[in-house]
């Protein structure tokens, strides 16, 4: 089946412009909200920016499962 290394290429390049677009959605977040050695806030996880990268990061997982299922199956 052609379908496996394109859909886990593709499940691999989500993954990683998810984590990396997280990173920086993350250290943006972090940058406006400290002032002059504060701590971070504990809520950086749960900020509204972060879901859209939370998303690619669980339709990347779900394309890998499937792909695993597929390549286990034959």
């Amino acid at each position: 089946m052609e379908q496996q290394p394109i859909l886990s290429f593709a499940a691999v390049a989500l993954l990683v412009i998810g984590l990396v677009g997280n990173g920086f959605e993350m250290r943006k977040i972090r940058l406006s909200t400290t002032r002059d050695e504060e701590l971070a806030s504990k809520n950086v996880f749960v900020n509204k920016r972060n879901i859209k990268w939370y998303i690619l990061i669980g339709i990347a997982i779900v394309l890998w499962a499937i792909n695993g299922a597929y390549t286990r199956s034959i």
